[in-house]
């Protein structure tokens, strides 16, 4: 595909991607971190702690929002090829959702106060799932840009490398950050949530309008005409299920992994309030995590061409998974210690977000190559409802835990304890859980078997790779 500006252009394969599209792509990360994290951290307990909902119908709310999420990025996916087929270009989805998710996300946390838990509960499920529906707008073309920007083996690792920088910067700036801004409200929880809706919206339209800007214009592409009746998205994502066995390890092992860090995430504020006894603890939670991260993203990419990307994956897996158990001994031992096991995981889960986005566009290729279509949008659609049912099925996991062991909601600034049973499940939920569904991620994973010599040709790999 051409274009008739370098800004607009993709890398020709042979080339190194120039600086000025990898951080335009990557800034992109901002806005979809942002999004992923800030609910998943804060929602569940503004909606059991501050507007009085029961935990199981909490997680419903967010399971519902997460189904929708399931069914319509699919549907996004055929379009955003469609888009593609007939305009050169995914972008115009990505600016709709650019400029819708930032008005959806305050509309979440703008509940009127006094209202019922009933009514609260309505209020959210609905402004979420709008807000669920602009995110896929963006979020499913986003993921099926780097297969288009560049055919280069380590290139894409390069890509995404950085886009997890990016994205290990969002996850600090709106865990950490978020939950301060609504802290500086501590007499009305309503008008903090509310203001830290509105900054973190600020910040997640801007980064998401300069990442659609790397989207390729050009002519249309030459490939099939996509899919045009709902049934035919449906059924073309089924087939790119079905027809690709790298691309259905590789959903297996990212959906089993969102479960387990979804899981995590929505359970460290109740770690940090109940375990820890510090309801600010939540911010060094987050700091302990995302710092590693953020600065051993580069060395994951180094890993990757040496070993391997799938390899490379399996090792930061398996150092998560060990890091992860280890935190069931905040039920004799609950203390400062567990940030420590906590930078380990987070130094492995640069490698668990970049290594497996690297891998996917390598699985477009591959599938393109056999089959003779372009179909990125729809391996991004799958790829993205399998990401989403991740994330969801932990938190709602949490819920169910917080349940079975006796969780009590409180209103508004009202105060309450909780037994020594939900205790327990918080930390269990924050540890064991989590492990569990890691161990089962390194099976499946284990049926992963592209490598470098499936996507580029013999003579192209550099020396010693």
């Amino acid at each position: 595909m051409s274009a008739p500006s370098d800004a607009a252009r993709p890398a020709d394969a042979a080339s190194r991607l120039p600086r000025s599209t990898i951080w335009r792509y990557g800034i992109g990360s901002l806005g979809t971190g942002g999004f992923s994290t800030l609910p998943g951290l804060v929602l569940l307990y503004y909606l059991t702690d501050t507007l009085g909902v029961s935990a199981l119908i909490a997680g419903l709310i967010l399971a519902l929002a997460k189904v929708w999420d399931v069914v319509i990025d699919p549907v996004i996916g055929g379009f955003s090829d469609r888009g593609l087929a007939r305009d050169g270009s995914r972008r115009r989805f990505m600016l709709i959702g650019s400029v819708a998710l930032p008005l959806c996300f305050v509309l979440t946390f703008a509940v009127v106060p006094g209202l019922s838990p009933a009514a609260s509960a309505t209020w959210v499920g609905l402004a979420f799932i709008l807000g669920a529906t602009a995110f896929s707008l963006f979020q499913v073309p986003y993921i099926a840009l780097p297969a288009e920007l560049t055919a280069r083996y380590d290139e894409r690792t390069r890509l995404l490398t950085w886009r997890v920088v990016v994205l290990a910067v969002s996850i600090l700036l709106f865990g950490a950050g978020g939950p301060l801004v609504r802290d500086l409200f501590p007499d009305d929880p309503h008008l903090g949530y509310l203001m830290m809706a509105i900054v973190a919206a600020a910040v997640l339209g801007i980064a998401m309008l300069l990442s659609s800007t790397v989207a390729p214009r050009g002519p249309a592409a030459a490939a099939p005409a996509p899919p045009t009746s709902l049934a035919q998205h449906y059924r073309s994502g089924i087939r790119v299920l079905q027809r690709s066995q790298p691309f259905r390890a590789l959903l297996a092992t990212y959906m089993l992994q969102g479960l387990a860090t979804g899981m995590m995430l929505a359970g460290a504020q109740y770690v940090a309030t109940w375990v820890l006894r510090d309801q600010t603890a939540v911010t060094l939670l987050f700091v302990a995590l995302i710092a590693p991260a953020l600065l051993l993203a580069p060395v994951w990419g180094a890993v990757a061409r040496r070993v391997g990307k799938a390899r490379g994956f399996r090792i930061a897996s398996g150092i998560f998974l060990a890091a992860t158990a280890s935190l069931v001994l905040l039920l004799w031992a609950p203390g400062p210690w567990a940030y420590l096991p906590v930078a380990v995981a987070g130094a492995a889960y640069a490698g668990m977000q970049s290594l497996p986005l690297a891998m996917l566009p390598d699985v477009i290729t591959d599938d393109a190559t056999r089959h003779g279509e372009g179909r990125g949008g729809t391996f991004g659609g799958v790829w993205t409802a399998g990401e989403t049912a991740g994330m969801a099925f932990g938190a709602t996991a949490l819920t169910v835990v917080l349940a079975i062991t006796g969780y009590r909601e409180s209103v508004g600034a009202a105060v309450v304890d909780q037994s020594g049973a939900a205790v327990v499940g918080i930390v269990l939920s924050f540890s064991v859980v989590p492990a569990a569904a890691m161990l089962v991620s390194l099976v499946t994973l284990r049926r992963y078997r592209l490598r470098r010599a499936d996507i580029e040709p013999a003579g192209t790999a550099p020396a010693g790779a």
